[in-house]
């Protein structure tokens, strides 16, 4: 069993796009070939798609994506649309796709419109001499200030997840991508928002930067904003590292 989705704007090329991502396997140009995911582009009738093909479940998640909660492609194409309607910046959905056994899901993927010419916000925290790299900071946080006033949690907000297009003006559009994992709130408190911003870097300056933004756009304490968010990022920081310690030491043993 099937279940195909696919957003009303594509409804033209909408065999076309399924039979894309049918064969997926043998069509295509490879983008990312992770060992969790896979990604490749598709040219359809001048519309390049980015198509994401998501690692097949284990026998648990293959259950539960059946019957108990919605697959990570749908999730993405759910959330895309979702930030698209409350104009939030990501790449337009296009469709998703998921493939059942008698088990479970199989199978699932998610497809939306390729953005050309962009980087990602890691490129920020690599470089420090990356052109006008104040100014896209703080660019940035007033980006995840407004998720934050319109009540959106991206729970995967790192820097590798925000893509970033210099527009021929000089201003900067923000992009989110890896949405599967989102929530939606009426409000969100002090310490969540915070704590949303705890993946982005862990260096101070940049840190600092933040803190003095987004205590103006919130007209909060800068001081403790800066303790709060810094706070929360040496402690994700050190959880972090003692995980990849830890997987260290277990792939040591396992030899």
């Amino acid at each position: 069993m099937n279940n195909f989705k696919i957003n009303s704007k594509f409804h033209s090329i909408e065999e076309l796009i399924l039979d894309n991502i049918v064969n997926f396997n043998s069509k295509g140009s490879v983008l990312v070939n992770g060992q969790r995911n896979a990604i490749k582009l598709f040219t359809i009738e001048g519309i390049v798609l980015n198509i994401k093909s998501f690692k097949k479940p284990n026998i648990i998640n293959k259950i539960a994506y059946r019957y108990f909660r919605k697959s990570k492609a749908r999730r993405s194409f759910e959330f895309a649309s979702k930030l698209m309607e409350m104009q939030i910046g990501t790449p337009q959905p296009v469709a998703f796709f998921e493939n059942y056994d008698f088990i479970g899901l199989k199978e699932s993927y998610y497809a939306c419109e390729h953005l050309e010419d962009v980087f990602e916000f890691r490129e920020i925290v690599q470089n420090e001499a990356f052109e006008n790299r104040d100014f896209i900071i703080r660019k940035f946080t007033q980006f995840t200030f407004e998720m934050h006033e319109k009540g959106i949690e991206f729970l995967d907000h790192s820097p590798g997840n925000t893509l970033i297009h210099k527009n021929p003006d000089g201003s900067y559009s923000f992009f989110l991508v890896d949405l599967n994992r989102m929530k939606f709130h009426e409000t969100i408190d002090f310490k969540t928002r915070m704590k949303n911003l705890s993946k982005i870097t862990h260096k101070k300056d940049m840190i600092a930067v933040m803190s003095n933004e987004y205590a103006k756009l919130s007209k909060g304490n800068e001081t403790t904003i800066f303790e709060t968010m810094w706070g929360l990022t040496a402690n994700f920081q050190y959880r972090f590292h003692r995980k990849k310690r830890i997987k260290k030491k277990l792939k040591f043993w396992k030899k």
